[in-house]
């Protein structure tokens, strides 16, 4: 017997093993082994009418090319005719081969099992998986014997080899041993061997991962070794990654998609894919599965963190089914279905998907009942929860049923079981609930009904009430609800928040208590802001309470840099500035408020505000605060004091010489300042708001024209104010306002202002040569409002477009 492969195989191309093996024995081969026809060793030796012996294969195979050709029937030996092709057995002749084939297979697969060792030659270790490899292939029967020989951990032990190629060879016969065989593939199983098998799919030499995940989709087709795959460490992640790659060789693809298949049949593998981002299978099995399937898959559904797309198509797949179990399953269904829900109505597009299906009708349901049927505290907060969310998703609830009565969303008594059960609920259920109410005040087509029904279920005080509350989340949500609601019942809120409740108190420290800007400031801030501005009492309390030198602290510091821009900075910073200029309005009421604002240099703020590029609201309320300051300032100029006439003077008048004061205010006539009297002749606040004229948001050109309109009031210097303006170069802009007549409101401030600047004459002269103020004059005298049409008729009369001698004008004032 030979000891090695050497000298007796024969070491030709891989196409051609089936050869080799044929040509390699132990024992001699004899003649009358070989087919004359196929020149290997038959199989089933057969005999002719004329002696001739032929593998049956193979001298069938030559009768019926015969046939097919149209030749004669002959021996391929001896070329006679042959007069039938009836075929005898060589039976002896067969015994005596495959006696000589077992006795050379035992020999071959014994020096078979003393090559497989990684320390052997790469060569001999690929002899010996060649002959396995021909082995299976020529006799597929034979794999018991591969198993028998103990040769498969032998196999699976060379997969350590540092040989690229005994590797791929080894993971290739591995393969085509356990093809169709499921003892074979129980041996796989022992071990680290999968896990030897999956380590492979993650090599960058791609045969081996090809060979690997060959090997694995079969060995997926038993169901114990699925779930051995699935226990895997990576294994389905890196499987799922390869069945959806771009790059990868198709067949490999096409592989590991099939492989995935098979491990579907464990539940743990299913759940594994629903990780890594494949819901398919998972969600097949809640529209499929049986019912404890069903149930044990849904808890999974609700536990997973899906992104954006996946939630919107676990809606599509299985939201129907899910609202159908929320609806009639058991308890635990329904609370499966429930929290999965809760998962996939966070965004949007799913959550109008849900809506579709019909989700909101027995999610009010299970919210509003109450005895047996009820749902438990910890499931209404989760409905709650998806409520919330559905609404969040900017659908038209007026249109949309919930009740049997074809109730709505904001149908009035639907409004007041929600309120109701804010009232009556743990602080959970309530944060979300409110969450509710503020998507519904969000959007302009429901807030009117939501208001009305707030008032007309006397919930105001009670909703406020949850300022003050300790939980941060439900507290915020509160703001964000009474922000919603404020521009529309702003007095009733007011009337809540300000006095003894201390309400007020907490809406301040809010507004403080972080660094960063958060969500809830910003709506602190703009429910503030939307108060009525002229309830003395809420300023005055603010006052008292040291809320102004706190909103000034954090308006500089936003100024200034000092506090971190994030998303919610603009809407706070408008808020504390709307807030901050509320004082201004009770300056004539409170003389604290003046103090206040003197002493805290209030109109520099603003006219520093003026400039605040791209805060269009910052903008224009710094020029209401600034006209506010502006209006005070004519009681707050010390005029100068003149010295008493003399005896003589008193007697003869022509003795009398009028006395000449310098450093006087050309408007206000007495000592002014922008700190002390708010005078907007000081610290360039007239310069910014002329400036603030060529701005592309109207509310911000008019608020910044009436400002500038308090230097032309009655009580002040008209013609040395009409001065100050042609100083500072205001006058074409004012005029560009006028012609330009964006608005009506703004056409009616700009005449009022142009009439004033047209009463001096070398302004007058100079304008009545302009078309496009005379047209712009008589625009509004043919089409504005009546007291509109009185001041632009007084203003042509300016401009000698309609004489002195039409009707008679009262005092025009603003």
């Amino acid at each position: 017997m030979a000891d090695s492969w050497d000298g007796s195989f024969d070491h030709g191309s891989q196409s051609d093993d089936s050869h080799q093996f044929d040509r390699f024995h132990i024992e001699p081969i004899y003649d009358a082994f070989i087919c004359p026809l196929t020149k290997q060793v038959m199989r089933d030796p057969v005999s002719l009418e004329n002696g001739q012996t032929f593998d049956r294969e193979a001298i069938e195979k030559w009768f019926k090319e015969c046939k097919e050709s149209g030749r004669k029937l002959i021996c391929p030996i001896t070329l006679t005719e042959l007069r039938t092709t009836d075929l005898n057995p060589s039976i002896a002749l067969r015994n005596t081969i495959e006696e000589w084939n077992a006795r050379n297979e035992a020999a071959q697969l014994d020096m078979a099992r003393r090559s497989l060792f990684v320390g052997n030659a790469e060569t001999e270790i690929l002899q010996a998986l060649k002959f396995i490899q021909h082995l299976c292939q020529n006799n597929p029967s034979t794999r018991h014997v591969i198993r028998n020989a103990e040769l498969i951990p032998m196999i699976v032990d060379v997969l350590k080899s540092s040989s690229r190629r005994v590797r791929c060879k080894a993971l290739e016969i591995l393969r085509i041993v356990v093809e169709e065989d499921d003892d074979n593939k129980e041996i796989l199983a022992e071990g680290d061997t999968v896990r030897t098998i999956v380590k492979f799919l993650s090599h960058e030499l791609s045969k081996e991962r090809e060979e690997a995940t060959y090997l694995l989709y079969e060995l997926s087709k038993s169901e114990f070794l699925s779930e051995k795959i699935g226990s895997v460490n990576g294994a389905i992640l890196i499987l799922v990654g390869m069945a959806s790659s771009k790059s990868e060789n198709v067949v490999t693809v096409e592989k590991a998609d099939k492989t995935l298949k098979n491990l579907e049949k464990c539940e743990n593998n299913v759940k594994q894919m629903a990780d890594y981002g494949k819901l398919q299978p998972l969600l097949t099995l809640i529209l499929e599965g049986p019912p404890e399937t069903k149930l044990s898959m849904a808890v999974y559904l609700g536990e997973l963190v899906l992104n954006n797309d996946m939630k919107l198509f676990v809606a599509k797949t299985v939201g129907s089914s899910l609202i159908n179990l929320m609806r009639v399953g058991s308890m635990p269904s329904r609370e499966a279905a429930l929290k999965a829900l809760n998962q996939i109505s966070s965004f949007e597009a799913s959550a109008k998907v849900l809506i579709e299906a019909g989700i909101l009708p027995p999610l009010v349901k299970d919210l509003f009942t109450v005895g047996s049927q009820q749902l438990p505290i910890r499931l209404k907060e989760v409905s709650a929860t998806i409520l919330a969310n559905i609404v969040n998703s900017g659908s038209d609830f007026e249109s949309i049923p919930v009740g049997p009565d074809h109730q709505t969303l904001v149908s009035e008594d639907i409004v007041h079981n929600l309120l109701h059960l804010i009232s009556n609920t743990g602080p959970q259920i309530e944060c979300q609930l409110i969450h509710v109410l503020v998507g519904l005040t969000s959007s302009l087509t429901t807030v009117l009904s939501v208001v009305s029904a707030v008032k007309s279920s006397g919930a105001t005080i009670s909703l406020v009430q949850f300022i003050e509350v300790p939980q941060k989340d439900l507290r915020a949500a509160s703001v964000k609800l009474l922000k919603n609601l404020s521009p529309h019942m702003g007095q009733e809120l007011a009337e809540c928040i300000r006095g003894p409740s201390g309400q007020l108190g907490y809406l301040v420290k809010i507004l403080t208590e972080n660094i960063a800007i958060t969500e809830e400031q910003a709506a602190a801030a703009g429910l503030l802001a939307d108060l009525p501005e002229r309830d003395m009492g809420l300023t005055r309390q603010m006052l008292d309470e040291g809320a102004f030198p706190l909103v000034i602290s954090r308006v500089a510091r936003i100024r200034q840099g000092e506090t971190r821009g994030n998303r919610f900075m603009t809407p706070y910073l408008e808020g504390l500035v709307r807030v901050l200029a509320r004082i201004t309005f009770v300056l004539a009421d409170e003389p604290d408020a003046v103090s206040f604002c003197q002493e805290h240099n209030l109109a520099s703020v603003f006219t520093e505000l003026l400039q605040a590029a791209g805060l269009d609201s910052v903008q224009m309320v710094s020029a209401i605060a600034l006209e506010n300051l502006s209006h005070e300032c004519k009681n707050l100029t010390r005029l100068p004091e003149l010295p008493s006439p003399g005896f003589c003077v008193s007697i003869f008048q022509c003795f009398s010489n009028k006395p000449v004061t310098t450093g006087l205010c050309q408007v206000h006539r007495g000592t002014c300042s922008l700190k002390e009297t708010f005078c907007l002749l000081e610290g360039q606040a007239l310069e910014k708001l002329v400036a603030n004229l060529d701005h592309t948001n109207e509310k911000v050109v008019e608020a910044s024209l009436a400002a500038m309109s308090t230097l032309l009031e009655d009580e002040v210097d008209i013609e040395n104010g009409v001065s100050v303006l042609c100083e500072a170069e205001a006058i074409r802009p004012i005029l560009d306002v006028l012609i330009e007549k964006r608005t009506e409101t703004l056409m009616r401030r700009a005449v009022w202002v142009v009439e004033r600047l047209l009463r001096t004459d070398d302004i007058a002269y100079e304008v009545s040569g302009d078309p496009n103020v005379s047209t712009a004059l008589v625009d509004a005298f043919q089409h504005g409002d009546y007291r509109t049409r009185q001041i632009a008729e007084h203003a042509l009369k300016h401009v000698d477009k309609i004489p002195n001698f039409s009707g008679i004008f009262p005092n025009l004032g603003q």
